[in-house]
């Protein structure tokens, strides 16, 4: 688990590098090729993050049966491998299509997150999977915390640091930088997982899934195969999916928020500040999913967490950015979603993990679908997010730069609501811990 634990660690923190600066880089790009309109320029940012999940989307499942049949180990290093070639490419682009298209193998080559609590379940026991799945949640949280504050702090060295950097090449690439810094870490997360990562599936383990392998190129095609599945993992997943939505709205229209002019009614914070709030974000996440998740699992049912989760989600989401533009009101919305996300994303998977065990699922193949089912909510929330923002950031009454985040307020209500009607007993059984 402490090998497992670094490796997703550097992972997260070389992944999350680029959140301060991608909205600001692709604001430039986009102006670059032409889009001078506020509404134009700012569409493209939820597009290049879509293009990420989408590479995601279309790849997750699939490497999710390759783990199952092939190993954990071998498609963990090739997400990392994945991350630091394309992350210099993303660093290095000069236009919207270089950008686009660099994130979207980017997303296809790295399936970690799936393949990571997949091997989570194939080495825990049940009263394990809580606080394991706790400890990769607080290795997330780690990386948020530390990830953007980096990436802020890199950002434009010519102007930063000068020195060495004070160069027409560093001012002509000024996100360049920390796409580099995040490509050497998760070459060293590369390297830590060839050294030190052990196989979780037994070869007899593996050798029995290859069989199946070939049908997959099915499912990948059709995710409707969803509907086959038992009425416990289905909701699971649709849950997963629909708070996926609501949380990728919010993260890609966040920093056009921040970034606006105050006197438009944003914060007029910079990637230097928008990487301290997600810093404080991935604390909170730390605190939640390294510490208190595990003591509120011996109390309360996992079930009921996950719904907690949920519903201060959803109070977060809306709350942006009300009462008042503020630094402490943002610090309290943040704390209110990243406390929600942390009590969740734990919880969910134990669930699902269990749920498939209860049915005699393959682990890897489930949490594959979950991924890639989810995959398509993360390409949609990031366009939906962006035409709505579009198409409000210069209205006023109900229809300005606001709207965006009551939608996703709604939307994670409506996970909540997934939920309901109680579970059935027999659920409610599989929910409760030993």
């Amino acid at each position: 688990m402490t090998v497992l634990f670094m490796v997703v660690l550097i992972d997260m923190i070389g992944f999350t590098l680029v959140i301060p600066f991608l909205t600001y880089f692709i604001q430039d790009l986009a102006a670059g090729d032409g889009f001078t309109d506020v509404g134009a320029r700012d569409r493209w940012v939820g597009i290049v993050l879509a293009s990420y999940t989408l590479g995601q989307f279309l790849l997750t499942p699939f490497l999710g049966a390759i783990s199952d049949a092939y190993g954990r180990r071998p498609v963990l290093i090739l997400g990392l491998v994945s991350n630091t070639v394309f992350l210099v490419a993303f660093g290095l682009a000069t236009s919207l299509w270089m950008a686009l298209i660099a994130r979207f193998l980017a997303g296809a080559g790295n399936g970690n997150i799936a393949v990571a609590k997949a091997y989570i379940g194939d080495i825990s026991t049940r009263a394990e999977l809580p606080g394991r799945m706790g400890m990769i949640g607080a290795s997330f949280g780690l990386g948020f915390m530390v990830g953007p504050m980096i990436g802020g702090i890199l950002t434009d060295p010519a102007t930063s640091f000068g020195g060495p950097f004070d160069t027409q090449w560093w001012s002509d690439h000024p996100y360049f930088l920390p796409c580099l810094f995040a490509a050497l870490l998760s070459l060293s997360s590369m390297i830590l997982a060839i050294w030190l990562l052990p196989e979780s599936l037994s070869p007899e383990a593996r050798e029995g899934e290859k069989r199946d392998l070939k049908n997959f190129w099915k499912q990948l095609s059709n995710l409707s195969s969803i509907t086959t599945m038992p009425p416990s993992i289905r909701k699971l997943i649709y849950t997963n999916s629909v708070f996926i939505l609501a949380f990728t709205m919010m993260h890609a229209t966040f920093i056009l928020y921040t970034a606006m002019p105050i006197v438009d009614g944003g914060l007029g914070y910079d990637e230097r500040t928008n990487g301290y709030i997600f810093a404080y974000v991935g604390l909170v996440g730390v605190i939640v999913q390294g510490g208190l998740i595990r003591k509120l699992s011996e109390k309360f049912e996992v079930a009921s967490l996950m719904l907690v989760g949920i519903a201060l989600t959803a109070l977060g989401l809306g709350s942006i950015p009300y009462p008042s533009p503020t630094p402490l009101i943002i610090l309290v919305v943040m704390t209110l979603i990243a406390a929600g996300n942390g009590l969740f994303q734990p919880s969910q998977s134990t669930l699902l993990t269990h749920e498939s065990r209860v049915h005699g699922l393959d682990l890897g193949g489930v949490m594959g679908v979950q991924e890639g089912f989810g995959g398509l909510f993360r390409i949609i929330g990031p366009v939906l997010a962006a035409l709505i923002w579009s198409e409000t950031v210069d209205g006023f009454g109900l229809w300005t730069y606001h709207t965006v985040f009551r939608v996703a307020g709604l939307v994670a209500i409506f996970a909540l609501a997934l939920n309901y009607p109680s579970n059935s007993d027999g659920e409610k059984e599989g929910q409760h811990h030993d």
